[in-house]
């Protein structure tokens, strides 16, 4: 079946733009209006003078920055959806390069709020009352106030920005256009030449020959880079430590986590926590050693699935129909705003010619929060609608509960709530299906999610603080050296019935969130915080499904960690992973029973 183009779309399945602006004359004259706002931001430089002077400042740049996002999204999920249409591409430049402007624009705000004494922003609070409007905004700023140099210092710091970022530039380049990988042959006999996207499929492939062959090409591309790989990787490790030092933090992962105000406390639990349950993924690659028949488990056979596609299909409209009655343990005023979300052509329902791939939830604080989907007849397909949904519900209870600069979420606490919907969608169907090789299915989903994002997450993080801790000992982050902690590192994670050795200690080289800086835990916390949250929500008391619709009404009103305080998670104890590592060794039980019944 042919990909259809654009017009060829029918309109329902096409999400309305013309709610945000209602033509592109209106996008343009919006556009222009608000680049004249920010080419007058730079005039509010050295006008904190007082209280009063203090608020109308931030509140300009605010009223700009709120103005600025509208015109963004419009123009991105305008060409989003047909990347091959040159006047919205020319739409997304423009509103990128207005966004870099604002930046520039408005560098000087932090830096001259840091520049007043603790004593003068006290005073300034008292003498003008509506500050408090920002009291947790001016809180964050001021936790900086120790870790931020002069403001010549800090120029020269930014200044030196673009030579910082060349190791993970030429990290870019090098995997995404200059390396390329071998051929190998395809499940059907065909010689193809090997890519990202096709490594992922033939790596599930039920011919053990056609996995571990792109398996072999694919480290040996890599391997063939391995040295300069270590050197890019090398280089911004050195950079996240720099920063770090001259900043004043002990260490680059404390200067990371407390740029988003989480507290060194969460990573160390949750590294402890893993460690202490890898028994769990050691019985469970234990049994897909068994189940495969394999006496030598490689680890090109650990994304085969185990069990066959249930007979589960899902058009879009009964997709729907579905998501609502998994998600009904979260309420009506929940289900109400999903009905708004599925049935007002907020989403952008199928693949058409020239789309963006993949999912996202988007939009702005004046805006819908949009759903763009590439639409499969599939479960995989309604479990990223329930994913993008609960995104997007989580952004409608912010935007329209706090004030705009609260009225977006910390990256900590984002994939929280789209992984609880898919968590109760789980549950939901371990409560209605009880076709045994269908439960078999749905639990093999479980298990393998939740191996790939809290167990291999947590060794990716463990790996990351290993580098930084590595380099600022002054040790050389040789491919060897990596090699070898790393192979080390996969071993201990994935436990005996993996055959030691192979390419496998090459796989740092290929991972491009290691360049992210401390970012990678943040998923491993979140699916663990997910599954503890459904276990609430569908199990649990009213009072404790009221307290997570608190957490979706947050925004950034406070730190991340007290936002899950209030949603009943509290991310500084292990209870949490406690919770998360029962769920998963229930749902392991089940798995080899229902499996040894075939």
């Amino acid at each position: 079946m042919a990909i259809p183009t654009r017009n060829e779309v029918p309109e329902e399945l096409t999400w309305d733009l013309t709610r945000v602006f209602k033509n592109d004359e209106a996008w343009e004259k919006e556009y222009q209006a608000v680049k004249d706002e920010v080419n007058k931001l730079p005039s509010l430089k050295g006008s904190y003078t007082s209280g009063e002077k203090l608020y109308e400042g931030l509140t300009k740049i605010l009223e700009v920055e709120r103005r600025l996002e509208k015109v963004y999204v419009y123009s991105t999920m305008s060409s989003d959806v047909d990347t091959a249409n040159s006047k919205y591409l020319g739409y997304s430049a423009q509103a990128q390069a207005l966004a870099n402007q604002f930046e520039a624009a408005t560098s000087f705000n932090y830096p001259e709020i840091l520049a007043l004494s603790e004593e003068q922003l006290a005073a300034f609070k008292k003498e003008e009352p509506r500050l408090k409007d920002y009291e947790h905004l001016l809180a964050q700023i001021n936790q900086k106030r120790p870790h931020t140099l002069p403001a010549n210092a800090e120029k020269l710091i930014a200044d030196a920005g673009d030579a910082m970022s060349v190791s993970e530039n030429t990290f870019n380049v090098l995997t995404n256009s200059d390396m390329e990988y071998g051929y190998v042959q395809d499940e059907n006999g065909e010689m193809v030449q090997l890519s990202d996207g096709l490594y992922s499929i033939l790596i599930q492939s039920q011919d053990r020959k056609v996995r571990k062959n792109a398996f072999d090409v694919l480290y040996a591309s890599y391997g063939q880079f391995e040295n300069s790989l270590a050197s890019t990787l090398s280089g911004v490790v050195k950079a996240h430590n720099y920063n770090a030092r001259v900043h004043k933090y002990n260490s680059a992962r404390e200067a990371s986590l407390a740029n988003n105000g989480v507290p060194t406390v969460v990573y160390d639990t949750l590294l402890k926590e893993v460690n202490s349950h890898l028994d769990l993924l050691h019985r469970y690659v234990g049994l897909r050693k068994k189940i495969l028949g394999l006496k030598d488990l490689q680890m090109w056979d650990m994304y085969v699935p185990l069990t066959g596609k249930p007979a589960l299909s899902y058009n879009f409209e009964e997709a729907k129909v579905e998501a609502k009655k998994a998600l009904a343990p979260l309420g009506e005023d929940y289900l109400k705003h999903v009905d708004y979300i599925f049935n007002n052509r907020v989403i952008d329902v199928v693949e058409s010619k020239n789309k963006v791939t993949g999912a996202y939830s988007g939009g702005s604080y004046d805006t819908d929060p949009y759903e763009l989907l590439n639409w499969e007849n599939n479960i995989d397909s309604l479990y990223t609608l329930v994913h993008e949904t609960g995104h997007s519900v989580h952004s409608w209870y912010t935007r329209h509960t706090q004030p705009y600069v609260y009225g977006d979420y910390p990256i900590f606490v984002a994939e929280i709530a789209s992984t609880t919907n898919e968590n109760i969608l789980t549950e939901y169907f371990l409560d209605h299906i009880t076709n045994p090789k269908t439960r078999a299915f749905i639990l093999n989903y479980y298990l393998d999610s939740f191996k790939g994002t809290l167990f291999r997450q947590t060794q990716f993080a463990e790996f990351e603080q290993f580098v930084h801790e590595a380099d600022a000992k002054g040790g050389a982050l040789t491919a060897d050296k990596l090699d070898k902690f790393y192979g080390a590192l996969n071993q201990r994670y994935y436990g005996d019935d993996v055959t030691p050795g192979g390419d496998i200690a090459k796989e740092w080289s290929r991972i491009p969130h290691f360049y992210y800086n401390f970012y990678v835990y943040q998923y491993a916390t979140g699916f663990a915080a997910a599954t503890a949250l459904a276990n609430k929500v569908v199990h649990g008391t009213d009072e404790e499904r009221k307290a997570y619709i608190g957490y979706l009404k947050s925004g950034s009103s406070d730190y991340p960690t007290e936002i899950m305080k209030k949603a009943g998670v509290d991310m500084t104890k292990p209870d949490y992973l406690e919770d998360a590592f029962a769920t998963f060794a229930d749902r392991l039980d089940e798995f080899e029973n229902l499996i040894g019944k075939f």
